[in-house]
């Protein structure tokens, strides 16, 4: 399925403390993961990334979508827009804990091109990979390509998602921990 990309000044990272309904996204690529003590889906979407974390009755839902994306104010835990480099940390019920980084980053059309083609290396071999139509002025559309390390205790969930048009690139690394 080929999908087109929102522009990367439209996105905003969010966490919610509740589900938030696969339905209100258009979901491009996806992996569930249960390790016993949690379970987690992961989704690459046409704007970024839907994670859903549950433990014990607790659901952390992490989102990077475009700001036009109707989503609920009820829950809302952190909202950030997706412009240069943002760390945040929450602890929550129970001794569950929650870090995540993301950044976006300009670089020069070489950097984003070689950049892209090993994304493409590296999905093809492992991870959720999901290429985008062209959204206007390039031959070639963006990618994502999410990581996911589970452990025992602890998920790691690491995503890239390029934006060709303005040669933009979206890194985010989040650890949802068990108490």
């Amino acid at each position: 399925m080929l999908s087109v990309r929102p522009k990367v000044t439209e996105l905003v990272f969010q966490l919610y403390g509740r589900v938030l309904h696969p339905e209100l996204f258009v979901i491009c690529a996806t992996r569930s993961v249960d390790r016993g003590g949690y379970a987690a889906t992961i989704a690459i979407t046409e704007a970024g990334h839907l994670i859903s974390w549950r433990k014990d009755g607790l659901t952390l839902t992490e989102v990077a979508t475009s700001l036009a994306q109707p989503l609920p104010q009820r829950r809302r835990l952190l909202s950030h827009r997706i412009a240069g480099e943002r760390s945040d940390r929450l602890e929550c019920r129970g001794g569950a804990g929650y870090q995540t980084c993301f950044q976006l980053e300009t670089v020069a059309q070489e950097v984003f091109w070689s950049f892209q083609q090993e994304l493409v290396v590296e999905g093809s071999k492992r991870g959720l990979l999901h290429r985008f139509e062209s959204g206007g002025r390039l031959a070639l559309g963006g990618l994502s390509w999410i990581h996911v390390e589970t452990r025992p205790r602890s998920l790691l969930v690491q995503s890239y998602h390029t934006f060709p048009d303005d040669l933009a690139i979206v890194k985010s690394q989040s650890l949802f921990e068990c108490p």
